[in-house]
């Protein structure tokens, strides 16, 4: 047997490389520092680390021309890491945006101000609730610095998950991407039962997901006779005579996607764990987790099996209506704020299948209308900062508890603090849909998608599902605005540092801009292209 050296692309997985270094310096950091000192170094690491990333990130997507026709297919980029890897312009698109979020993230995770000084996550993870051990971690002021390092882990499976090449580095990258936020979801000061549970809860539920992943791996590699995605397609196209391998294939493999991106009937686990985990870690995985998934969602059903669309195209059907329609009757009931938002990101995901439903080509549609894969990257990235900037709100709103997170604690927040619910009040009506903001820019984009590909029926139950969930929108502005506290159980709105003022900021504005401006980030995303197939 011959050897083979391997080959790897350094310039092109630059930005991977860079993440993954760095979530290794934090670790050493965490070995040989004293406890007390390892919070500045390692905020300090993790912020030059997404930053440094992300400027090579922009490096690799201007030289990307310089690859056009390597892979000898459609699209432009490389396959890199031999056949691992794929960097395109979709990859370098996702990239860019979740290390944006990335930094929102590290900037939520390094506030101290909003619990007296210390930081939202627990001084000591392994004490038992309520024990001594946990009020001598409180008194003394100690915190987890491993959080940093922690996510810096997540992001590098979050880049890597949509660029996979074939089922393996998929599978690798959902266990990197999950693995840190498992424990991240077990870290709060406060109400430590809860965050506990939901921990608890993400993990198991995760591991059967990712169970069903690697099943339906083995039996498209049964089918195939490869895990490449090239192959994969080579081998549908083809045909085979095992053909109901192949769907029992694509129906496992979809379970461990659809698990992630928090779809019906693989949602059960997004509300609990939205509100028992750190609301820092709650914003970043609700953005950067589905942003991630999706992406590897569209690159499995695009270029591996698109040649076979017509056999997993009903079953999205089925899963978004179900979603939206869940999504939103739910969010109806609700009197936590979290809960809201989490049922809310059960109903957007839905929305964003609507769009993986649309026509794939552009050569298929009218002008001045989008591809499935741009209205969906467009979605995702006026998704992603409203919700980002949503949850970070929701740390601002507290009482002596810690974080006021009940809707009769929001009533009247308007009066007591017109800045915070009129921020918050912007970003609902872009989720939403409502014009003049980026989430209506982001339905137009992925409804019409499916229009001109047949499936009406999806964005009829979509639009009746937007009116639903405008309804609860509305609902909590009003209840913000127009409804006067008890004066026992009200909230009080603190006074953040600059990481999350910063963070906050930039989601409203660009929540308003996408929505007044969107020809920009339209026409990045219709810049990108399409996937390497």
């Amino acid at each position: 047997m011959e050897f083979v050296k391997p080959e790897l692309e350094y310039a092109e997985l630059l930005p991977l490389i860079i993440v993954l270094g760095g979530a290794c310096v934090g670790v050493a950091l965490e070995a040989f520092l004293p406890r007390g000192t390892r919070r500045l170094p390692q905020v300090g690491l993790a912020l030059v680390t997404v930053v440094a990333a992300l400027v090579a990130t922009v490096v690799v997507g201007i030289g990307l021309d310089d690859h056009t026709g390597a892979a000898g297919g459609e699209g432009r980029g490389l396959v890199g890491a031999m056949g691992s890897i794929v960097v395109d312009g979709p990859t370098v698109y996702l990239w860019g945006l979740l290390l944006v979020f990335a930094l929102g993230g590290v900037a939520l995770f390094a506030e101290q101000r909003l619990e007296g000084g210390v930081s939202a996550f627990t001084g000591q993870a392994a004490a038992l609730p309520g024990s001594e051990n946990e009020r001598e971690a409180s008194t003394r002021g100690l915190e987890h610095t491993e959080v940093y390092p922690l996510l810096l882990f997540a992001v590098a499976g979050m880049l890597l998950f949509p660029a996979s090449g074939d089922l393996l580095t998929m599978f690798v990258a959902l266990e990197i991407l999950s693995l840190p936020l498992y424990l991240l979801c077990g870290l709060a000061r406060r109400r430590r039962l809860l965050s506990q549970e939901a921990a608890m809860k993400y993990f198991l539920l995760g591991a059967f997901a990712s169970g069903f992943f690697l099943y339906g791996a083995a039996l498209v590699y049964g089918y195939a006779g490869t895990v490449n995605f090239a192959g994969i397609n080579e081998a549908v196209r083809a045909g085979s005579a095992n053909h109901g391998l192949l769907l029992a294939g694509i129906g496992l493999l979809a379970v461990g996607l659809l698990f992630k991106i928090g779809a019906a009937p693989f949602q059960a686990w997004t509300p609990d764990v939205y509100q028992g985990a750190p609301t820092a870690v709650t914003a970043f995985m609700s953005a950067g987790t589905k942003v991630a998934a999706f992406g590897a969602l569209l690159r499995l059903l695009y270029v591996a099996f698109g040649g076979e669309r017509w056999s997993w195209q009903p079953m999205l059907w089925v899963i978004a209506i179900a979603s939206m329609v869940l999504g939103a009757v739910l969010s109806v009931v609700q009197t936590d704020v979290k809960r809201m938002l989490a049922y809310s990101s059960i109903a957007h995901t839905g929305f964003i299948l609507v769009g993986v439903l649309g026509v794939q080509s552009a050569g298929e549609l009218a002008d001045g209308q989008y591809t499935s894969l741009e209205g969906v990257l467009f979605y995702l990235t006026t998704y992603g900062f409203a919700t980002l900037a949503a949850f970070a709100l929701v740390t601002l709103v507290r009482d002596a508890g810690g974080e006021s997170t009940g809707y009769d604690h929001w009533a009247g927040l308007g009066r007591r603090s017109p800045l915070t619910a009129g921020a918050f009040a912007v970003l609902l009506l872009s989720m939403a849909g409502i014009p003049l903001t980026a989430g209506f820019v982001g339905k137009w984009a992925v409804f019409t998608s499916a229009m001109s590909a047949g499936a009406w029926p999806v964005v009829f139950v979509a639009i009746a599902s937007s009116v639903v969930g405008a309804w609860v929108y509305v609902r909590h502005i009003r209840l913000m605005f127009f409804t006067d506290g008890d004066g026992r159980s009200v909230g009080t709105v603190t006074r953040p540092s600059v990481l999350t003022t910063g963070t906050i900021a930039v989601g409203v504005v660009l929540t308003v801009a996408l929505g007044v401006v969107p020809g920009p980030v339209l026409d990045l995303v219709t810049t990108a292209g399409d996937f390497i197939r």
